[in-house]
């Protein structure tokens, strides 16, 4: 439990937004081990076995928090996962080059500021939850690909395609807060 606790916590946040909520479906899931415990099959890691339970247990409690959907979400609207102007035109003569605003380097001092934190934290935040729940399995908790797939219930193509919706978002946002 001391192990896990922290990350099931965090990763129940990113459904349900709200800690105390997190901290209960975290505990309902110590719950739903110890009373499953002899299902358990050993074909998946404990860890994914674990984290798949807490999945299933934040999903549904976030429905049950949230009943309402926002309206881009009902009519399909999705904005591209890297701005159309950051690439040349199909015609450009450096085309292969692709890029019209290459990324640019950060400074180092401000990435490791605290300020900078709360702004990535703040645009994962921002993520629906399914991106929320890769990008910080993935990234925040170093989970392997497959491990996330397995624990979130999803294709590993679809992992890889949220894994970098988020990642492309959560750029955009550092981008902006970053520039001079």
């Amino acid at each position: 439990m001391d192990r896990y606790e922290g990350s099931l916590v965090r990763i129940a946040m990113m459904y349900v937004g709200d800690r105390v909520v997190a901290e209960e479906v975290a505990q309902e899931t110590w719950l739903a081990v110890l009373k499953g415990i002899d299902r358990f099959e050993g074909r998946s890691s404990l860890k994914t076995w674990l984290f798949r339970i807490l999945t299933n247990r934040a999903k549904t409690r976030a429905e049950r928090e949230r009943r309402q959907l926002p309206l881009s979400a009902l009519l399909g609207d999705e904005e591209p996962e890297v701005a159309l102007d950051r690439f040349l035109p199909p015609d450009h003569p450096e085309r292969p080059l692709g890029w019209a605003a290459p990324p640019r380097a950060w400074p180092e001092e401000r990435l490791l500021s605290h300020e900078t934190t709360e702004a990535l934290r703040r645009a994962i935040a921002e993520l629906p939850p399914a991106q929320q729940a890769v990008i910080g399995l993935r990234d925040v908790e170093g989970f392997a690909p497959e491990e996330v797939a397995d624990a979130l219930g999803i294709t590993p193509g679809n992992e890889r395609v949220l894994l970098h919706r988020a990642r492309s978002h959560v750029r955009a946002a550092l981008e902006e807060y970053l520039e001079p």
